[in-house]
């Protein structure tokens, strides 16, 4: 098992529920003790939305934002150099 990257929760085009699920069974089965919510580009405000509904449907946990971590990546494409935002949530209990 490699340690520190079970509790992590890739955004994606998936709907908003079901990642809203893999961050309370992160806390809830697993007992995790922090989950990184972690996204990039327009996936951002999706990520924002799954922490704070996560974070209300486990009020009684005291789920709290512990950190949040933006920067941005340069890849290239096409000959063309391209930069994307990405942002990391941190939620802990």
């Amino acid at each position: 098992k490699r340690a520190g990257n079970d509790n992590i929760v890739f955004i994606g085009s998936k709907p908003l529920v079901n990642y809203i699920r893999g961050v309370i069974t992160q806390f809830t089965r697993r007992d995790a003790s922090e989950v990184t919510i972690k996204s990039r580009g327009k996936f951002i405000s999706k990520a924002v939305d799954v922490a704070e509904v996560a974070r209300r449907s486990l009020e009684d946990m005291k789920i709290q934002i512990k950190d949040i971590k933006i920067a941005s990546e340069s890849f290239e494409a096409n000959g063309k150099v391209t930069n994307i935002s990405t942002m990391d949530i941190v939620l802990t209990r």
